[in-house]
C-alpha cells in the first residue's frame, strides 16, 4: 500500500511538472518590447610609447653567440635601468631566441640569435633618449597606445555619450510608436578603441645609425574610443 501511494504521487508530480512545462511553452511572447543600440566615440591623443629594441648576432659556435647576445641585453638593461621609472618608462626585456643555419647539405652551418629590450611608457623624450644611449641594440619597431589611465578615463567620457544616445533614442522611437514611456530589459556594454598606425619604421632605424647619442624621434598619433551600449526596452 505505501508503495502504491509513492507511486500515485510521483504520477502527480510529474503531471503537474509536465504540465506547467505545456503552459510555457504555449506562454505569449513579450509583446512591445524594441531593440536598439548607440555608441559614444571620443578621439584622443596616444599618451603610451613602446620601443623594441634588438641585438642580432651570429657565428659557428652556439655559445658564442647566446654570449654575445647576453653581453649586448646586458649591456642595454644597464643603461636603461638609469632612467627607468614606473609609468614613465618602464624596462622589460622581450624575445631571446638562437637557431641554427643549415647549408645546402642541410648540416648546421652555423647559428643565430636575436635578443629584444622594451621601453615603455608616457614619457616620450626619456624613452627615446634612453633608446638613442644604447650602442648595442637598434630599434626594431615603434607603438603608440593609451595608458591605462588615459584608457579609463576616455572610456568613461565615450561610455556617458552612448548610454544618454541610448536613452534618448529609446524615448524617441517610444513616442514615435505611440506609447508614453519605456523601460530598460537588458543591456550590454563594450568597448574598443582604433589607434592610427605608428610612424615610419626606417625613419627612426636611420636616425639611430646616424648618432648613438641621438634622440630616436617619434610623432604618436591619435586613438579612437568607442563604447557601444545595446539591449532591449519594453515600451509602455
Amino acid at each position: 500500500m505505501r508503495h502504491a501511494t509513492k507511486f500515485i504521487a510521483a504520477c502527480a508530480l510529474a503531471a503537474g511538472a509536465a504540465a506547467s512545462w505545456g503552459q510555457a511553452l504555449t506562454a505569449a511572447p513579450p509583446q512591445n518590447v524594441l531593440q536598439l543600440a548607440a555608441t559614444g566615440t571620443v578621439e584622443v591623443q596616444q599618451d603610451l610609447l613602446s620601443l623594441q629594441l634588438s641585438a642580432t648576432r651570429e657565428g659557428p659556435d652556439a655559445a658564442k653567440v647566446q654570449s654575445e647576445l647576453k653581453a649586448a641585453l646586458d649591456a642595454a638593461l644597464s643603461e636603461a635601468r638609469k632612467s627607468a621609472q614606473p609609468g614613465q618608462l618602464d624596462v622589460r626585456t622581450g624575445n631571446f631566441s638562437l637557431f641554427p643555419r643549415h647549408g645546402r647539405d642541410g648540416r648546421i652551418s652555423g647559428w643565430q640569435g636575436t635578443a629584444e629590450l622594451i621601453l615603455e611608457g608616457r614619457d616620450f623624450a626619456r624613452i627615446t633618449q634612453v633608446a638613442g644611449r644604447i650602442p648595442t641594440m637598434t630599434v626594431a619597431s615603434v607603438g603608440f597606445g593609451l595608458s591605462r589611465e588615459q584608457r579609463a578615463k576616455v572610456e568613461g567620457e565615450a561610455q556617458a555619450q552612448a548610454i544618454q544616445r541610448f536613452k534618448s533614442k529609446a524615448a524617441e522611437l517610444a513616442k514615435g510608436f505611440g506609447f508614453t514611456d519605456w523601460s530598460l530589459r537588458e543591456v550590454s556594454v563594450q568597448a574598443h578603441d582604433q589607434g592610427q598606425p605608428p610612424r615610419p619604421r626606417m625613419m627612426a632605424m636611420e636616425a639611430k645609425a646616424a648618432s648613438a647619442d641621438m634622440a630616436v624621434p617619434v610623432e604618436a598619433g591619435k586613438s579612437t574610443v568607442t563604447v557601444t551600449v545595446s539591449g532591449t526596452v519594453q515600451l509602455r
